[in-house]
């Protein structure tokens, strides 16, 4: 199964009550950890009772899915909304600079630092994860190709390391902890600063 596809219970998988859920439990992952979170604290922090929120998700390896699947398919239709601009790179940057909005806005960076710290442990949530980046890479390219005007095989093959370098930059912004709060500004504008470098070596190839 692939990162876009939700893990979820057949007859749960097409219930409008799925975004609420998962809305509600990223907050009890961010706060107890991928390990701490018991699903019954998850079905507690859903307001549902444990029975009734394993029909939705039979296991915590199901949630991530979810998130990921979810995050996904938001980035896909602003990506899309990228490539159709008159100056896809600009937009990316933008669309970078909401992103990071977002997370902070939803403190979500706990909730991915926790995510990635279980990557590391966990086989079956570094896979996801691993899917879930080479899907944004993929989108990357797209744009990297729609600017230049080269091919996207021409951007992958001339530049594999500079979608996943801007990705890690991305994530190590996302993922600031709290106690990095007084100085948040002045990080991310030094990391989105050094995606702007990233990407200029793509831009030195754009067509006339």
């Amino acid at each position: 199964m692939t990162a876009t596809q939700l893990s979820l219970r057949p007859e749960a998988r097409h219930d409008g009550r799925t975004v609420e859920i998962l809305a509600l439990v990223r907050g009890a992952f961010a706060e107890k950890g991928f390990d701490g979170a018991s699903m019954q604290d998850l079905a507690r922090a859903a307001g549902m009772s444990v029975g009734n929120f394993y029909r939705y998700f039979p296991s915590k390896y199901a949630i991530v899915q979810a998130l990921i699947a979810q995050d996904l398919a938001e980035m896909e239709g602003e990506f899309l909304t990228v490539l159709q601009s008159p100056a896809p790179m600009e937009g990316l940057r933008s669309l970078m600079q909401a992103r990071l909005d977002v997370h902070r806005t939803r403190e979500d960076g706990q909730l991915w630092a926790e995510i990635t710290a279980a990557a590391q442990r966990k086989p079956e949530i570094g896979q996801a994860a691993c899917d879930m980046e080479t899907q944004i890479a993929a989108y990357l390219n797209r744009i990297f190709a729609a600017e230049t005007g080269l091919t996207e095989a021409e951007i992958t093959a001339r530049f594999p390391a500079h979608a996943a370098f801007a990705i890690t930059l991305f994530k190590s912004a996302a993922m600031l902890p709290p106690t990095a709060e007084p100085i948040r500004a002045d990080l991310t504008a030094l990391i989105q600063r050094a995606i702007d470098t990233t990407m200029s070596d793509i831009l030195a190839l754009r067509k006339a």
